[in-house]
C-alpha cells in the first residue's frame, strides 16, 4: 500500500478501484523519479500498453471531474491538521505566489515544522501580483475550513494592503503583513511620512502602537513592528522589516513572520529542487490536478521523513553535517524521498547487494545494523 489509510479513506469515496490504483502508481513514480511532466510519468507508468496509450490514459485521469482541490484535498489536509493540533491552537498560514512561463500559482499554506504544506490554491489568469479581491477569495475557504483554530496570516510585501488588514481583523484572525518602505504612516499625531524616512539602522527594533497607516485609509487599529537584523558573516537583511500586525508584541510579530520562509522552501521542493513543476506544459485544468498530485506526494514524503527522524534512522538516509557545533539535517521531505528510493533500489538490486555484503564479512555487523534500520524504515511507509 503506497497511500496511507488517512488518504485512502477519503479518496475511496470518489475514485473507483482502477482509478485509485492509478493514483497510487503516480504517487510512487513521483517519489522515485521526482518528475511531474505527463510525458515523463507516461514513460515510467508500468501498464503494458503503448506509450501513446499510457499518455492518453493519464491525461483522461487528470481530467476527472472530481479531481479538485475543494472536493479531494481540503478534507485530507483538514484531517492532517486536526491530527497534529488541538482546537484553539495557533496555526500559521502563509500567502504566497510563484510564477513561471505564463503560469501564476497562488497558494495558501500552513506551517508545520520548517516547511509549509499546501492547503488551497488556484492559478491566476494573469501575470504579476495578486490584488486584494483575489487575496480575500483564496483566504475565504481556508478561514472557513480552519475556523476552530487561532490563525495568524503571514504575507510578504505583495500583501501590504491596508484593506486586506482591515478585512482580516473583521474576520477575527491575527496577521503579520510586511509593508513597502514607501508606505505612509502617522506616528503619535505627527505628520505623515514614509517608513523609509524613519532612518533605521541594522540591529535596531521598534514597536509603534499609536499610528495611522496610509493617508487614504488612516487605519489605526494596528501596530507597526520595525526590525532590522544585523548582518553576521555576510548573512542578514539589506533593509528593515516593516511589519503591520495586530499581534500584541514585537517579539511575537517577528517570530511569526520568520516562519513565512517555510512556503518558499516548499515551492523550491515542488519546482527545480524537487518535482520539477515548472517543466510541465500542461493546460491549467490538468496542471491543477498535477499540483493536487504533488500535494498528496509532498505531504506523504514529509510525514515519512518525520517518522524516520523520530525513530533515529535519518543517518542511513542523508548526510548530517556539523556547522557551528550543530548538526544540520535534511528536511523531513527529502528524508522521506531518499528513504523511499533507498528501499526501492535495495529491493531491485538485492542479489547484487547480497553478493557485495558476502565479499566483506568483516563488515557484517554494520550491514546487519543497516538491515534492521531498513526494516524499521519500511514500517514508516
Amino acid at each position: 500500500m503506497i497511500l496511507p489509510e488517512l488518504y485512502l479513506t477519503h479518496l475511496s469515496k470518489y475514485f473507483s478501484e482502477a482509478q485509485l490504483i492509478t493514483l497510487e502508481i503516480l504517487v510512487w513514480l513521483l517519489q522515485i523519479h521526482k518528475q511531474i511532466k505527463i510525458e515523463r510519468l507516461a514513460a515510467h507508468f508500468p501498464l503494458p500498453i503503448k506509450y501513446e496509450s499510457r499518455r492518453r490514459h493519464l491525461q483522461r485521469f487528470l481530467k476527472l471531474h472530481f479531481f479538485s482541490v475543494s472536493l479531494i484535498w481540503l478534507p485530507i489536509i483538514k484531517t492532517i491538521i486536526s491530527n497534529k493540533y488541538q482546537k484553539k491552537e495557533r496555526l500559521y498560514l502563509v500567502l504566497d505566489r510563484t510564477q513561471w512561463q505564463d503560469k501564476n500559482l497562488f497558494m495558501v499554506g500552513v506551517i508545520i515544522g520548517k516547511r509549509a504544506l499546501p492547503i488551497y490554491w488556484h492559478f491566476l489568469h494573469k501575470r504579476g501580483a495578486s490584488n486584494c479581491d483575489e487575496q480575500k477569495a483564496i483566504l475565504t475557504p481556508v478561514l472557513k475550513l480552519l475556523k476552530d483554530y487561532e490563525l495568524v496570516i503571514l504575507g510578504d510585501r505583495e500583501f501590504h494592503s491596508v484593506i486586506l488588514a482591515k478585512w482580516l481583523r473583521q474576520m477575527k484572525v491575527y496577521f503579520v503583513l510586511r509593508q513597502k518602505k514607501d508606505t505612509n504612516v502617522k506616528i503619535n499625531g505627527q505628520d505623515y511620512q514614509s517608513l523609509s524616512a524613519l532612518k533605521e539602522s541594522p540591529g535596531q527594533r521598534r514597536f509603534l502602537t499609536t499610528i495611522k497607516v496610509t493617508k487614504e485609509w488612516e487605519y489605526s487599529q494596528v501596530y507597526m513592528g520595525i526590525y532590522w537584523q544585523r548582518k553576521y558573516r555576510g548573512m542578514g537583511e539589506d533593509e528593515p522589516w516593516y511589519l503591520l500586525t495586530n499581534l500584541p508584541s514585537l517579539e511575537s510579530a517577528i517570530k511569526s513572520y520568520k516562519k513565512r520562509v517555510g512556503i518558499e522552501a516548499m515551492f523550491r521542493d515542488c519546482k527545480t529542487g524537487g518535482y520539477k513543476l515548472e517543466g510541465s506544459k500542461a493546460k491549467i485544468e490538468r496542471l491543477n490536478s498535477l499540483v493536487l498530485l504533488i500535494a498528496i506526494s509532498y505531504t506523504i514524503a514529509t510525514f515519512k521523513g518525520y517518522s524516520i527522524k523520530l525513530k533515529g534512522h535519518q543517518k542511513y538516509i542523508g548526510r548530517c553535517r556539523k556547522f557551528k557545533q550543530t548538526f544540520t539535517k535534511n528536511s523531513n521531505f527529502w528524508i522521506g524521498l531518499y528513504g523511499t528510493s533507498w528501499i526501492v533500489y535495495h529491493e531491485f538490486m538485492k542479489e547484487c547487494v547480497d553478493k557485495l555484503m558476502r565479499l566483506s564479512p568483516n563488515k557484517l555487523p554494520f550491514y546487519l545494523q543497516g538491515q534492521r534500520a531498513m526494516t524499521i524504515i519500511q514500517q514508516s511507509f
